[in-house]
């Protein structure tokens, strides 16, 4: 396929338009269909490809998205950079719902995932010591003081396999830990784009505190997630115009692209 874009963005729920005046184009895959039509317009003068990871209209749930699709579709599309924006839930007091983490590290909690490109012959161990692009984290960061966005400059993400939300003393156990961020589409999203050799940065944006909190926290639900995700949508969109804007076209402060070079064997 001839390449069409070199920045890709990931839609979370409640935001399933990015760009305007796109065209739409189907990717064929090796592993199935993605989520939706890929979108691919231009902003600052760069070529962006908007896919919603739910699907339009939230059709695919947190364990039936088909992340390997929806990356292959990227990297077909000649994409060598990927924003993941998600809706997230807070699991410290100190991060509160409206405000933005750029998460630096995630813990899995899913369970039956397809989370990876190499199945053999060659054994492939990709390393996910620092999973989020050094680069985009910083360049996202940057995006969000230049708004006067509140932002969290790290945090961890535990990933949960859903559809379902956490009892309470599963979130008090997150909590616990220390973890800032509870989400359900995280991993595998990111992992495959390292090996993929694509850089990912992830922006959580707030919506609640989790259930585990010390006090009255009613339970969030889905609801209550979309509201909050429609009220700083705008934000959300100027964050990642600027952010787009910022990014250089040739990677210069990670090693995103070379992520595949010591993680052969044989």
């Amino acid at each position: 396929m001839k390449e069409r874009a070199d920045i890709g963005v990931f839609g979370g729920s409640g935001f399933y338009e990015f760009l305007k005046g796109v065209e739409e184009v189907w990717v064929e895959t090796p592993y199935g269909a993605p989520s939706d039509r890929v979108a691919i317009g231009e902003v600052a003068g760069r070529r962006v490809a908007f896919l919603p990871r739910h699907g339009r209209g939230h059709v695919y749930p947190p364990h039936r998205i088909n992340y390997r699709a929806n990356l292959w579709a990227m990297k077909e599309l000649g994409v060598t950079r990927v924003i993941g924006p998600c809706a997230a839930g807070s699991l410290q007091p100190h991060v509160k719902p409206g405000e933005f983490v750029v998460c630096d590290q995630f813990v899995d909690r899913t369970t039956g995932r397809v989370d990876t490109f190499y199945d053999g012959p060659i054994t492939t161990h990709v390393s996910s010591a620092d999973p989020y692009c050094p680069e985009l984290r910083e360049l996202a960061l940057a995006a969000a003081r230049k708004k006067n966005i509140p932002v969290h400059p790290r945090g961890t993400v535990v990933v949960i396999q859903g559809p379902r939300f956490s009892t309470r003393s599963e979130s008090r156990w997150f909590s616990s830990q220390g973890w800032e961020v509870i989400n359900m589409t995280q991993y595998p999203e990111v992992i495959l784009a390292r090996e993929l050799e694509l850089c990912y940065v992830n922006i959580s944006l707030i919506t609640d505190f989790d259930v585990g909190l010390e006090g009255d926290v009613p339970p969030v639900s889905h609801e209550q997630v979309l509201k909050a995700f429609r009220e700083n949508n705008a934000r959300l969109r100027d964050l990642l115009f600027d952010l787009i804007a910022a990014i250089p076209s040739e990677r210069q402060r990670c090693q995103c692209g070379q992520a595949l070079r010591h993680a052969r064997l044989g």
